[in-house]
């Protein structure tokens, strides 16, 4: 009996608020009309990016070394490994212009979401451009593409895959630690540039930063942190925030800095943020990452520039005529830019000779784990574990408030208005359905088992009722959890009447519709499971002021974190069967492959508390039934009833 009435809810509630924060800064923006106002709506960008990007760690050693050297024609090709932070090791290729005679320009290249990394056609391609045109240009792999695969040796290869899977992975185990991947993946390419820079061929007033897709993306967080660049093209990222939700584009974890948008920015200000530098923002006519927001953050980048008095050449904009990718026509208009910017005479034309891979590698047999390094995923587990470890016990009262913290609830003022929906027949059984209204256009959906004769369109509260909260849908799983007469069922936001997208349709990829609402839940500041966790306490009022006295909390699945929760946080709440919940938070960061959904995951909540804490408050309210490990199968460690 599965049922789908309002797949578009959330959606269109998260585009309503990205509407209403993107309009109030276009009016915020279009109020400036000085130099002085310029500067500081500027320097207010860049606390907020700096809040974004953080922790930002200490610089250690880079330990670098040149494992080899190609030596062609026009330049030579130095094989590079250096270590951005202890344990991580990053795979690079330096070229080097032939004749220099003094310290020359120079370009870091950031590489898209491409499987052989920097050893790509096409990123092979512009460095060696940029090198004809007299250009060191150091461009370096990003994690799990090129020579850097993190899951190389676990045995969850296939599982995680490469690219933006696997960086969706890494970027829901650092949540839990109060990390994310933007910063690791930028942190990254400041390291990149501290080599480059400490090259004696280098040019340090010079200095370049571009790159497509996921380069695109990294050079725009690059020219928004690190002061040292002087020049940047972004290609194939730049586009509005707005946009990228609209056209239901999610982006992978790197490209989702927390709290950005609900610091009222916009792409365009991570491109402000460095101006009056010079800044070339690329894209493609039948490019995924919509023109329209490109030529919109243009017009805001190019008016801005115009406030600072900035020369017209410092702004500009190209659009190639082809699909996503770091196409010819962009990399001779990023060449031609950064000539102009750098006093190169640019190339009438430059034929490039694409390697092979191996001949690019840096690292043994081409893998950074053969080298030495550490996997992520081994460091995120580290980190957690020293949380763990210097966390005290809180008790009660002090929980509850972190956990309102950590799970950004907002105020329950009142209780929610419901509506009365057309009730449901299964097997003999007669359902109402009714939909709370939670928050603003937000409606969880509330099942009740109608009773015989069937009662359907009222609520009928009992002095003492059960609620199950499921693990995907009520109407799912009402098969396998028989609801009994008077009882009910919670389908809160994104999951049963309005999950975006069916189970086997695609609901649990790890870069799907639910995966998208949890990013920009976070890029607003917010909680996606907070907002899950805030449904079912606004349900619990709601049962309340109908009359009950005593609920018990029957959740399953991703509803046993949601039961949890709002056992602990809401007073009506007598007790909680926790069905196939996770043991613990600590345990989906000791693994390398997680397979629970990130809508589950709460920024920084390990330095804070974590699931055995909520049950030892619980205590013998709590009953705990075959958990569930990180792969969302029973736990080897089953504890059963407690």
């Amino acid at each position: 009996m599965p049922r789908s009435s309002y797949p578009h809810m959330v959606h269109d509630h998260l585009v309503s608020q990205v509407r209403q924060i993107h309009a109030t800064r276009a009016d915020r923006l279009e109020q400036i009309r000085t130099a002085e106002e310029a500067l500081a709506y500027q320097e207010r960008v860049r606390a907020a990016i700096r809040r974004a990007f953080a922790p930002r760690p200490e610089k250690t050693a880079l330990n670098p070394r040149v494992t080899g050297t190609l030596d062609l024609p026009r330049y030579r090709i130095e094989k590079v490994i250096f270590e951005s932070r202890p344990g991580c090791l990053v795979t690079a290729n330096l070229y080097l212009p032939r004749g220099l005679d003094g310290p020359a320009p120079c370009v870091l290249g950031t590489c898209g979401h491409s499987e052989p990394g920097k050893a790509a056609d096409l990123y092979q391609a512009f460095s060696q451009r940029l090198a004809r045109a007299g250009f060191v240009v150091l461009i370096y792999d990003p994690y799990s593409q090129g020579e850097r695969d993190q899951y190389y040796r676990s045995g969850y290869r296939e599982q995680v895959g490469w690219g933006t899977r696997a960086h969706n992975m890494m970027g829901k185990q650092l949540e839990l630690i109060g990390e994310n991947l933007a910063m690791w993946r930028a942190w990254d390419g400041v390291r990149a540039l501290d080599y480059m820079l400490s090259r004696p061929e280098v040019d340090p007033t010079r200095v370049g930063v571009t790159g497509n897709s996921g380069g695109g993306t990294m050079t725009t967080w690059l020219w928004a942190i690190e002061d040292r660049f002087t020049m940047a093209a972004p290609s194939c990222f730049v586009t509005t925030f707005l946009r990228n939700l609209e056209n239901e584009l999610p982006g992978d974890a790197e490209q989702c800095p927390p709290g950005v948008i609900g610091e009222g920015l916009e792409m365009a200000d991570f491109i402000i943020a460095a101006a009056p530098k010079p800044v070339l923002l690329m894209g493609q006519r039948f490019d995924y990452f919509d023109p329209r927001g490109l030529r919109e953050a243009y017009e805001d980048v190019r008016s801005f520039y115009k406030r600072l008095n900035a020369p017209k050449e410092n702004v500009d904009l190209f659009i190639g005529p082809q699909g996503h990718g770091y196409s010819v026509h962009n990399q001779e208009a990023m060449l031609a830019f950064f000539c102009q910017h750098a006093g190169l005479p640019v190339p009438e034309h430059v034929e490039v000779e694409v390697l092979p891979e191996a001949d690019l590698y840096a690292a043994p047999d081409g893998q950074v784990i053969d080298a030495g390094a550490t996997p992520v995923y081994e460091l995120i587990a580290t980190r957690a574990r020293e949380l763990t470890s210097a966390r005290g016990h809180l008790d009660a009262p002090a929980l509850r408030g972190h956990l309102e913290l950590e799970l950004a609830l907002p105020p329950r003022d009142g209780v929610s208005y419901y509506r009365v929906l057309r009730p449901v027949r299964d097997q003999g059984t007669t359902f109402g359905r009714f939909a709370v209204e939670t928050e603003g256009d937000v409606r969880a959906i509330l099942w009740k088992h109608a009773g015989d004769p069937p009662h359907p369109f009222t609520l009928d509260v009992a002095a003492e009722v059960s609620l199950y909260l499921p693990h995907l849908s009520t109407a799912s799983e009402l098969g396998a959890e028989p609801m009994q007469e008077g009882s009910y069922g919670l389908d809160v936001r994104g999951l049963g009447e309005s999950m975006p997208e069916a189970e086997d349709a695609g609901f649990l990829q790890p870069y799907g519709m639910d995966y998208m609402f949890h990013a920009y839940c976070g890029m607003l500041g917010k909680s996606y499971l907070g907002r899950r966790v805030y449904d079912v306490l606004r349900v619990l009022d709601l049962l309340a002021e109908e009359g009950a006295t005593s609920v018990d909390l029957h959740g399953r699945g991703q509803g046993a974190i949601l039961a949890a929760f709002a056992g602990l946080l809401h007073p009506v709440v007598a007790s909680v069967t926790l069905q196939n919940g996770p043991g613990s938070f600590l345990e989906w960061t000791q693994t390398p492959y997680v397979a629970w959904p990130a809508a589950n995951m709460v920024y920084g909540l390990l330095g804070e508390c974590d699931l055995p804490d909520v049950l030892r408050v619980l205590g013998d309210r709590v009953t705990v039934a075959n958990p569930w490990g990180p792969e969302m199968d029973s736990d080897e460690s089953e504890k059963g009833g407690t």
